[in-house]
């Protein structure tokens, strides 16, 4: 019997769900992705702040399926798809298909002002955490070793850009490390001397949760000494520090979490797109035409039954990769298809140590209860179990030490910190 070539674009957790629930001999699954490790991307912002290692929320794709004989993993991007010859293009080569499935996730957004990234990385691979942690490391060394008032208050200001889980979870996260675990390691520079900022463009945070516990999270924040300020816009980023249509916030350490764009790949799909780019998929999660073409996760536009779409989640990926897995060992054709169902567990967003709001299937919890749920859940997810055993023991050591053990500058951050003098323009009205 012929086996099915399978084709997987990406090896997040959509597709890393396909990959395992095609455990077939029946099925050549060629499993393609640009690292050659399957990230926890919920838990990036602790490598971003100094809390975990990358090890400990990675594990190399190979070893993942190095039991399973049928997946043969490919390290390098797809530079073009044919949809109508069933064939991608990687690496000077060319792949045929019978079954196709996308899923590549998403980069984080400037909306059209992409020199700012320079200044405002965003946070979606272990290098930019590496990046981040170093920044925000190295501007405290800085801000130790310097005598004037006013450089040190730019090395000390924290500026988080958008107020979704990501934005809170590393505003929460670098409240800590900059009020109550890593700044006791310094002589001359004080909690009270830190600045942490969260800028939302809306009337509040964590919108896609109710008020009552967007209420919540704001006021933990707040009490942590983070600043919120909602309704502001971001006019620009520069090397100075950060503009808003009420003033100028100078500093060296902006991260931006407000917003995402699909791949570019997709782009050569010759298909519809939403604004963020990604893919208008059929109720199978098909692209419009081709019914062996799939695409899952953050690069989906899929509208449920009430006709909101979908969020790009991991438990969202994860169910499609189950979805797709089924119709393809199935070989079920379009007209037997059922609609994807999406079944919605719940979500959680953590704000610091014993802190974090969630709600699970229409209840709300908050403190140091959702903060277990949270910790449980997010262990669990974890592909390795060596991992699982790290990251726990790592949450255990902080909760009771509060010490963060990964403080580590190595050239990335040395060559990324320089000494940038505030501009001297008058017409920047500073926000105190």
């Amino acid at each position: 019997m012929k086996k099915k070539k399978v084709i997987i674009i990406g090896a997040g957790f959509g597709g890393l769900t396909v990959a395992k629930k095609l455990n077939n001999p029946g099925f050549d699954i060629l499993l393609i992705d640009r690292t050659n490790h399957h990230l926890f991307q919920p838990l990036l912002y602790q490598v971003a702040t100094a809390a975990l290692s990358p090890a400990d929320i990675a594990v190399p794709i190979r070893y993942v399926f190095n039991k399973q004989k049928n997946v043969t993993v490919l390290l390098g991007e797809i530079t073009n798809v044919n949809l109508k010859e069933r064939k991608v293009f990687f690496s000077q080569r060319e792949f045929p298909y019978d079954y196709l499935v996308i899923a590549t996730g998403s980069r984080h957004s400037y909306f059209g002002n992409d020199r700012w990234e320079k200044y405002a990385p965003g946070l979606k691979t272990l290098d930019d955490a590496l990046k981040i942690r170093e920044n925000i490391l190295f501007s405290m060394e800085q801000a130790e070793l310097t005598e004037n008032h006013v450089e040190r208050e730019k090395y000390l200001t924290f500026v988080v850009i958008g107020g979704g889980p990501t934005g809170v979870e590393m505003a929460g996260a670098i409240a800590e490390i900059s009020k109550e675990t890593i700044i006791k390691d310094f002589r001359r520079i004080k909690p009270e001397d830190t600045k942490i900022i969260l800028i939302e463009a809306f009337d509040r945070i964590l919108s896609s949760y109710s008020e009552n516990l967007s209420a919540s999270a704001k006021t933990t924040l707040e009490r942590m000494g983070v600043d919120v300020k909602l309704n502001s816009k971001v006019i620009d980023i520069d090397q100075h520090g950060v503009y808003l249509i009420e003033g100028f916030i100078p500093t060296t350490n902006v991260i931006w979490a407000a917003g995402n764009n699909a791949s570019p790949l997709l782009k050569n799909l010759d298909t519809e797109l939403d604004r963020l780019g990604r893919v208008v998929v059929d109720f199978d999660l098909s692209v419009q035409g081709f019914d062996n073409v799939f695409v899952i996760g953050d690069a989906a536009n899929y509208k449920n039954e009430k006709g909101n779409i979908l969020p790009g989640v991991a438990q969202v990926a994860m169910q499609q990769g189950k979805y797709i897995a089924s119709i393809i060992s199935g070989s079920v054709t379009k007209s037997n298809r059922k609609r994807f169902n999406y079944i919605d567990k719940g979500s959680m967003a953590t704000i610091g140590k014993a802190k974090a709001i969630a709600n699970i299937r229409g209840m709300e919890f908050k403190g140091f209860f959702a903060w277990l749920i949270w910790s449980l859940i997010h262990v669990l997810f974890l592909i390795s179990f060596r991992n699982r055993l790290k990251v726990m023991a790592e949450w255990i050591w902080f909760y009771f030490t509060s010490r963060q053990g990964i403080r580590l500058i190595t050239k990335i951050g040395k060559g990324r910190m320089k000494e940038i003098p505030i501009s001297q323009n008058p017409e920047k009205q500073r926000i105190e």
